[in-house]
């Protein structure tokens, strides 16, 4: 193995997509689905086990501390079969070091089985499940590959994980047609027995002229636009609209303001909602645990079924790619010029009303992706949430300062809920 040096690696996270980005599911939000046209035709995507057992093995030299968290995502990653998990986990078992090791799995649930159950329980995965709400707001934008409902499927992969006694989360994609329901789906997801929930807001811009060329629906992130297409006029003067799934800025930053106010009078403590978590976290002064509110990104680099690795699964374009496993070093993909300044970007390209605002500790810009408005001023790089985020952030400072104040006394946060008015 070519030297890596732990120190280099502090907290880097590389997430594994070994199906790439096929699904069984056919969502209209999704991003990474048309990432198909990223490679050249093939029958099947698959992570061969050359590929798995160099990340691996590296992935875990890698990491300085004495826990090492596996990420698998897609795409759908249980569509590579349980056997290939297994071989995973055997890998992992192998290359340990001594080191704890965990996995995380996100996925529709629709694949799971007592199988899958007892396996996920055995190794202890924490399993992340997509759920958009109840029925008639899940199926609005998650049918499966025949335009048929996705949810009985999905809850019969929540039954497993209970059944098994899995730990699991819910994410809910925050789309247009489930924003206004912000209540409906709460209540929903803890009925199901879902204690830890995080909400996602669909940002997607439709793909101008020169990208549909190439395959795509969606456009490329502005930060890469800009840097590929600003040059070729008058087709980088033109303002890609957002598609039909995505949220209006206010309705997202309502939607988890209505959350926010059930969970702080009744749920805290009880129930986890990273969103909230994430911002109670900056509030206390650490870091958020999220990477789209971190001062700074480049720590959250994806590896695909074909060993390529990339900045970040939303910058999955030729640009972007850092170099391959098991051809290349991991320290020195990761420690590029290239990375490291993909990843000071988000902070050195902030917008001036950014830079002075007084929510910037907690949101610092959110992730680049979505930074394709203009301020006030004219100055562009603003991100298309500011305005839902500054009304939800105002919102939630008095309970935040609450809270705060309490971990700092040593006190539970829960105890805001006997402080607040009802």
């Amino acid at each position: 193995m070519n030297s890596t040096t732990s120190e280099s690696l502090t907290g880097i996270h590389l997430m594994a997509k070994p199906i790439g980005p096929l699904c069984n599911l056919d969502c209209g939000y999704c991003f990474y689905l048309e990432k198909e046209n990223a490679f050249p035709p093939r029958q099947r995507f698959r992570m061969s086990d050359d590929v798995l057992e160099a990340y691996v093995q590296r992935y875990i030299a890698a990491q300085p501390a004495g826990e090492v968290e596996f990420t698998w995502q897609g795409g759908e990653p249980t569509l590579m079969g349980l056997m290939f998990f297994e071989r995973a986990v055997a890998l992992q078992r192998q290359y340990s070091q001594g080191k704890q090791i965990r996995n995380t799995l996100q996925t529709n649930g629709t694949l799971l089985d007592d199988e899958w159950g007892a396996f996920l329980k055995r190794e202890r995965f924490l399993v992340g499940v997509s759920l958009d709400g109840p029925r008639a707001l899940n199926d609005v934008a998650r049918p499966d590959k025949k335009g048929k409902s996705s949810y009985d499927d999905t809850l019969r992969g929540l039954a497993v994980l209970s059944r098994h006694g899995v730990d699991f989360n819910v994410l809910v994609t925050v789309s247009s047609a489930n924003v206004d329901h912000p209540l409906e789906i709460y209540h929903h997801l803890k009925g199901l027995g879902a204690n830890f929930i995080q909400f996602n807001p669909v940002v997607e811009r439709a793909a101008q002229p020169k990208e549909t060329v190439i395959g795509l629906h969606f456009a490329m992130p502005p930060t890469l636009s800009s840097r590929e297409v600003a040059k070729e006029s008058p087709l980088s003067q033109l303002e890609p609209a957002v598609t039909s799934h995505t949220v209006s800025a206010l309705a997202y930053g309502d939607f988890l303001t209505a959350v926010f106010d059930e969970w702080v009078r009744n749920d805290v403590g009880t129930v986890h909602v990273m969103n909230f978590e994430w911002a109670l976290a900056s509030w206390c002064q650490l870091a958020p645990g999220a990477c789209i509110f971190s001062v700074r990104c480049g720590n959250a680099a994806i590896v695909e079924h074909d060993g390529s690795v990339y900045s970040c699964d939303h910058f999955m374009y030729p640009q972007y790619r850092l170099g391959s496993l098991p051809a290349d070093d991991l320290a020195t993909m990761i420690q590029s010029p290239a990375q490291r300044a993909f990843g000071a970007a988000k902070e050195t390209t902030l917008p001036s009303d950014c830079v002075r605002c007084e929510f910037r500790f907690a949101c610092n810009g959110e992730c680049p992706k979505n930074r394709f408005i203009k301020t006030s001023d004219g100055e562009s790089g603003l991100n298309y949430l500011c305005a839902g985020y500054k009304r939800y952030f105002h919102h939630i400072t008095p309970a935040m300062n609450i809270m705060a104040r309490l971990l700092s006394e040593g006190r539970a946060a829960a105890e805001v809920m006997s402080l607040i008015e009802h």
